[in-house]
């Protein structure tokens, strides 16, 4: 049987060994699911929610614990990780309270002799395969509507974040919950791929990178299954010249640095208008070097180490390339001096008189770097904002609602934000165009992938 590693970034040692399941133990973890998901569909969404909310009171209920496994897996400070649990909760509450209505009957309104209705209907089971950045955050999008719905889930964590999808099998075990709805499979990408493949799959919620996104596709080919696809980033924010400076800089920096920059909707470049450029740059790197690079178990801690060496290695290459083109970095690396080349550990920088003929602006980095370039005119910042083959998130500061909103009709992206980034609102779709993927979760849309439509039409008269 093949067994796994999980390498903290912390200080390199064997945080956690797994076995991978072996395709007799896929099989009958989806029997399992397949012969549970026959009885859970049949409850009424409203028991199902209260269900649901046992849940989740049981996972918040080792909050602590699931926040310190988080940091010694991938590496956020642990002033940070709480965050996450809380964060799903948000998300796993408003999910369950949007359930009763986004899953009632749809009437479609009164015809003599008929009566006519439209039913949503579970796919039947959910294959959740989530990624390590943000592990709780981006699986709980799907997991707990997949469950609402009245699907069962099979979920699969990046081998980074193995506890991840124990923790959310423990906790259904541990609230007394039907055996066989929600199940934790720890996979190589092979057997993940027959999975996908296997007819007991009804559809597909995938975070990650792009390439790996093409690869779900391919494994669902001729499947005709919903394949969901949250995948890659290199989110543009705007700061124009009606904005306020000073709100602008604090909430960009932390929307690039935090969790290391390790979040596909993170900013990754930045456009100022020509007015404020040289103050935002100035206040931008003054407050970068107020950061603290060290170990993430230690409280004081505000930046933690990439997820890996190579990680970090990728957005040294990146930004040297970028320097070598002309770019100037602004953030002197030795004054971290956790920061070394070889190591996940890497201080975060800020490029200026950079553009779009360097990768850094283009291509993402998913790390602590971040381009900022000067504009003259709104039309200016909407063509670079566009000149990207992501759409995920996208957001300017103003103080002109109505600027934002026209604004933001020309951006080609999934979210929007005005005077904010970097954050998943769960009463609205999240989303994305172009190579961000497709498919949506959270909000009431996100529980139409996770549902078919089937039209009652009921003849009640002869005459």
């Amino acid at each position: 049987m093949a067994r796994f590693k999980t390498i903290s970034p912390i200080d390199g040692s064997v945080y956690v060994e797994r076995d991978q399941a072996s395709d007799r133990d896929i099989e009958a973890a989806l029997a399992q699911a397949t012969k549970a998901q026959k009885d859970w569909r049949r409850l009424p969404v409203e028991e199902r929610a209260r269900l649901l909310t046992t849940f989740v009171d049981t996972f918040i209920a080792d909050g602590s614990e699931i926040a310190l496994e988080l940091t010694w897996q991938m590496g956020r400070p642990i002033q940070y990780t709480p965050g996450e649990v809380r964060g799903f909760e948000e998300r796993a509450r408003t999910m369950i309270r949007l359930a009763p209505q986004a899953l009632a009957e749809i009437d479609v309104g009164p015809k003599d002799g008929f009566r006519r209705f439209i039913r949503r209907d579970p796919v039947g089971v959910v294959l959740v395969v989530a990624p390590w950045n943000y592990p709780y955050l981006t699986a709980v999008n799907a997991v707990v509507p997949a469950l609402a719905a009245g699907n069962a889930v099979l979920l699969k964590h990046a081998q980074q974040t193995p506890l991840c999808s124990e923790r959310f099998a423990a906790a259904w075990r541990k609230a007394g919950l039907p055996p066989g709805l929600l199940q934790s499979l720890h996979m190589s990408h092979e057997a993940t791929a027959r999975l996908i493949a296997h007819e007991g799959i009804g559809h597909v919620a995938f975070t990650g990178s792009v390439p790996a996104g093409a690869a779900m596709e391919r494994a669902a080919a001729g499947r005709f299954i919903g394949v969901g696809l949250e995948l890659g980033g290199k989110d543009p924010a705007y700061v124009r010249a009606d904005a306020d400076l000073n709100h602008a800089i604090e909430n960009l920096v932390d929307g690039a640095f935090f969790n290391s920059g390790q979040s596909c909707c993170g900013i990754e470049r930045i456009y100022v208008h020509e007015t404020l450029y040289e103050r935002f740059v100035e206040g931008a790197a003054n407050l970068t070097q107020r950061y603290v690079l060290d170990t993430p178990l230690e409280k004081g801690t505000t930046l933690g180490p990439l997820v890996r060496a190579s990680a970090a290695d990728f957005v040294r290459t990146q930004t040297a390339e970028a320097v070598k083109q002309g770019a100037r970095a602004l953030i002197d690396e030795r004054k971290f001096a956790r920061s070394e080349a070889g190591t996940p550990y890497l201080a975060p920088q800020i490029l200026v008189s950079v553009d779009h003929g360097m990768r850094v602006m283009t291509e993402e980095s998913f790390g602590p770097v971040v381009g900022i370039m000067k504009v003259r005119s709104d039309e200016e910042a909407i063509a670079l904002m566009n000149d990207s083959e992501f759409g995920l998130t996208a957001a300017i500061w103003t103080s002109d609602p109505e600027a934002a909103i026209s604004i933001g009709d020309r951006v080609d992206t999934g979210t929007w934000f005005m005077n904010r980034c970097d954050y998943l609102d769960p009463d609205l779709a999240w989303t994305g165009k172009k190579n961000s993927g497709r498919g949506v979760t959270l909000s009431m849309l996100g529980y139409e992938h996770l549902t078919r439509p089937k039209s009652f039409h009921l003849r009640t008269s002869t005459a």
